[in-house]
């Protein structure tokens, strides 16, 4: 048994944890290069909480899930800034967004030199600046794990800036931040991090800790998704989504993913839609494939004896079978406010370009079963 594991220097997790996060933060730190939502007004107690205590402070809004030309945009205004700290408050894209400035900031030449694929693939060779974290969604984990997902509109891909150094020095989760999540924002966010500690376990590259942080996360997950997503508040169940959703991180950084997130990275390339929202239309219909063709192809494979784990996992039946865990699925995923990949703009003439695009990511990588083209193709046509 051989592996390696690695997480955020310091995670702060609670109620009204973001209230501390001037003390957790040095002097010598400021300026201080925050980046939040499109609105920042939203964010203005939290960043108040920092100018009261002293720090001198930068406010640049992300718009939009990261991209060549905002990243890059970003890291100019951060070097501008001279910036000694950067601190990132809002969901994934914020996050992802300020991941990559605060490694950008310290390492010469542009966000293309860094990304494989489209640009030259660079190693990052200096670290990062001091990075802190603050998600405001239950979703994409992204506090804990140490790549920046990046849109090249001209390739029609994402693809990933990702190094060691790039993990936050803090990730602060608090749960009253998700507190007013509209409805479908909490449901396709909490879906995928119930997805990314689903395709964590499942992944052929999983090991003990990682098996026993996304169990956990699964767990978490299928108890309190729908009340989290609910009209009415339940703090308890939106604690225990911000929880899932930080194992899920903690678990894909050191055990990656699967198909769900293989195709959702390349099919988020090529529509405009929320990234939780692709994965949601694609979780059955990959959990499906993954355990039909480990039956057909690898009996003996380990992730057929965790599908069925999972199904125990979710609907506490030691009995449970992985066509269980398919049928809560499908029953959760028709509970929540969510929409198929024919909803959220992919056209059936987009078919073979996504399953190509998609065979070749690196989320890919991580299935417990290699897909053929045509099970991938079978795949979209059942999320359309």
């Amino acid at each position: 048994m051989t592996f390696s594991f690695a997480t955020a220097n310091r995670i702060h997790f609670g109620e009204g944890v973001s209230k501390t996060i001037p003390s957790l933060l040095d002097e010598s730190l400021s300026p201080l290069f925050v980046l939040t939502g499109s609105d920042s007004k939203r964010y203005a107690q939290t960043i108040g909480l920092l100018t009261q205590s002293g720090f001198e402070v930068y406010i640049h809004p992300v718009n939009s899930e990261p991209t060549l030309k905002s990243i890059n945009q970003a890291t100019e205004a951060a070097r501008e800034a001279q910036a000694k700290c950067v601190v990132a408050i809002g969901g994934g894209s914020v996050i992802d967004t300020g991941k990559a400035v605060a490694a950008l900031v310290t390492n010469p030449g542009s966000l293309l030199d860094y990304l494989d694929g489209v640009g030259k693939g660079r190693s990052l060779q200096i670290p990062s600046l001091p990075f802190m974290a603050i998600p405001t969604t239950a979703g994409t984990g992204s506090e804990a794990t140490r790549n920046s997902v990046v849109g090249v509109p001209k390739a029609g891909v994402k693809v990933s800036l990702r190094s060691a150094y790039m993990l936050p020095t803090w990730a602060v989760v608090d749960p009253e931040l998700t507190y007013h999540l509209p409805r479908e924002i909490a449901a396709y966010t909490g879906m995928d991090a119930l997805i990314q500690c689903l395709e964590a376990y499942l992944s052929k590259n999983a090991n003990p800790l990682t098996d026993g942080i996304a169990r956990e996360g699964l767990r978490l997950a299928a108890r309190s998704i729908r009340d989290a997503c609910s009209d009415q508040l339940n703090t308890e169940a939106k604690s225990d989504l911000c929880a899932a959703s930080l194992c899920g991180g903690i678990a894909l950084a050191n055990a990656k993913l699967g198909s769900i997130h293989g195709f959702a990275g390349s099919l988020g390339g090529m529509i405009d839609a929320p990234h939780g929202a692709i994965c949601a239309s694609l979780l059955v219909p990959c959990f499906a494939a993954n355990l039909k063709a480990l039956r057909d192809r690898d009996p003996q494979n380990p992730s057929q004896a965790k599908m069925d784990d999972v199904a125990t996992l979710l609907t506490g039946n030691p009995q449970a079978k992985a066509s269980y865990a398919l049928a809560w699925f499908e029953s959760l995923v028709k509970d929540l406010p969510l929409k198929s990949l024919g909803e959220l703009g992919l056209e059936a003439t987009q078919l073979d370009e996504a399953a190509r695009k998609s065979a070749n990511s690196s989320s890919m990588k991580g299935n417990p079963i290699e897909l053929t083209k045509f099970e991938l193709l079978e795949i979209l046509e059942a999320s359309l």
